[in-house]
């Protein structure tokens, strides 16, 4: 958050850019991470709050539980290795993404890329339509679920679902 704070405070005094003349940092879907061991990583609402503020039927929750590939060459039994926990919290019936939660190894290094897509309002189908990295730990956020029952709504501009092609840029 101190970079975010600066930067906006930095627009706000120093630029001539009448834009940034009220510039302020969001605090919604801020990315969050503790580093303990293990890693835990946040970004959003909780369950709790998440039903607090949309009512329970209005959120539908996906979790998973699993070891690492990390720990697969370890001589150890499998209840033995550690384990990585995920939930993905979703709201409305575009269920879109309002809480993306994890603890296990490399949450650290997930939750800026999953933070910016909550900003750019991701819904679970448009988790579903990005080519997950096997073999990481974050494939899990696209593929939870059984597949293809989400709505099939986006919340991009420009829709990645059906193999769309990614929106282009303004160009002067």
């Amino acid at each position: 958050m101190a970079i975010a704070a600066g930067r906006r405070l930095a627009d706000r005094l120093f630029s001539s850019n009448p834009i940034h003349a009220t510039s302020k940092v969001s605090y919604e879907y801020v990315p969050t991470v503790v580093f303990s061991h293990p890693t835990i990583g946040t970004c959003g609402l909780t369950e709790p709050k998440a039903i607090e503020k949309y009512g329970q039927e209005n959120v539908k929750v996906y979790t998973s539980r699993f070891s690492d590939s990390h720990y697969g060459i370890f001589d150890m039994k499998p209840e033995d290795k550690p384990k990585t926990v995920m939930k993905l919290v979703c709201a409305g019936l575009d269920e879109k993404v309002v809480g993306i939660h994890v603890l296990g190894m490399g949450s650290d290094e997930m939750m800026q890329g999953f933070g910016v897509a909550m900003k750019m309002g991701a819904t679970k189908a448009d988790l579903d339509s990005c080519v997950a990295i096997h073999p990481t730990a974050s494939e899990e956020l696209v593929t939870m679920g059984t597949w293809g029952t989400s709505p099939q709504e986006s919340g991009a501009k420009v829709s990645p679902l059906n193999g769309a092609a990614a929106a282009e840029p303004r160009l002067n």
